[in-house]
């Protein structure tokens, strides 16, 4: 089987910890993070409308409800961007966000 090699290079910072998945998304808030790349504007309606298919009980938030920054490729703004987006998460119910698609 051949490898696959991202473009972008390995990571440089070691996974600190992750939240534990939810058990269902029945009843559930969730909201979508968007950078601006990767099409998000055309892939998560399609995401939405799927998980609201599957889950009719799911309250999605939307990306436009969300802090932006195009592209923030510095470290700092990063930070930043990602506090604001879970202070808003908070704020908004969420039990999850949805921080990323693929092209």
């Amino acid at each position: 089987m051949a490898s696959v090699h991202s473009p972008l290079g390995s990571e440089t910072l070691a996974q600190q910890s992750l939240a534990r998945r939810l058990n269902h998304l029945d009843g559930k808030t969730i909201g979508e993070s968007w950078n601006g790349d990767f099409k998000g504007d055309v892939t998560f309606p399609i995401i939405r409308k799927l998980l609201q298919e599957r889950y009719p009980s799911i309250r999605i938030v939307p990306f436009s409800e969300f802090p932006y920054l195009h592209g923030a490729d510095n470290p700092a703004q990063q930070r930043q961007l990602a506090q604001q987006i879970a202070a808003r998460a908070q704020e908004l119910g969420c039990d999850a966000v949805i921080s990323g698609n693929g092209a």
